[in-house]
C-alpha cells in the first residue's frame, strides 16, 4: 500500500472516531447543565470539563490503532478485528444516546457492559494483529472500566 493511502486511511479513521465523538456529544452536550446537573454524583465524580479532552484523546487513539491494525494488511487481512472495533463504536455511541438523551443510567450501564465486552475484545484481536495498537486501546478500556463503576454509581444513587 502506498504512503498517500496510508496517510488517507489514517485521516479516515481519524473522522471515523472523531466523528463518532460529534454524536456523542449531540447527546451529552444539552444535558449537561440540565438534567445531568439535576443527578446527585459520588465525591469522586471527575469535573465536567475533563471528559472532553479524555475522550478527544481516547478516540484519537483508537484510530491509530484501527490504522495500525488496517495497515498490516487491508481490511481483507484484518477483518474480524476491525468489524469488532466498528461494532464497538456503534456502542460508544450508543452509550451517550441511553445515559444522557434517554435519561437512562441503567440501560446505560447494561449497553456499557456490552461495550466494555467488545473492547476488550477489540484489544486482545488488535494485539493478535499489531502490538502497539493493543496496548494503545488499554487507556480506552481502563476509561470505560471508570466510566462503568460511575455509570452505576450514579444510576444506584438516583434510583
Amino acid at each position: 500500500m502506498s504512503k498517500s493511502q496510508q496517510i488517507l486511511g489514517l485521516i479516515f479513521l481519524l473522522a471515523i472516531c472523531l466523528g463518532v465523538g460529534v454524536l456523542g456529544a449531540i447527546a451529552t452536550t444539552p444535558e449537561i447543565d440540565g438534567w445531568y446537573r439535576t443527578l446527585q454524583k459520588p465525591s469522586w465524580n471527575p469535573p465536567d470539563w475533563i471528559f472532553g479532552p479524555v475522550w478527544s484523546t481516547l478516540y484519537v487513539l483508537m484510530a491509530v490503532a484501527a490504522w495500525l491494525v488496517w495497515r498490516r494488511g487491508g481490511f481483507k487481512a484484518a477483518k474480524l478485528p476491525l468489524v469488532l472495533f466498528g461494532l464497538q463504536l456503534v456502542l460508544n455511541t450508543a452509550w451517550s444516546w441511553i445515559f444522557f438523551h434517554f435519561h437512562q443510567p441503567g440501560w446505560a450501564f447494561v449497553e456499557l457492559i456490552g461495550l466494555w465486552v467488545t473492547v476488550a475484545a477489540v484489544t486482545v484481536a488488535f494485539f493478535r494483529v499489531n502490538k502497539t495498537a493493543g496496548f494503545l486501546l488499554i487507556p480506552y478500556l481502563a476509561w470505560i472500566t471508570f466510566a462503568g463503576v460511575l455509570n452505576l454509581t450514579i444510576w444506584r444513587m438516583n434510583s
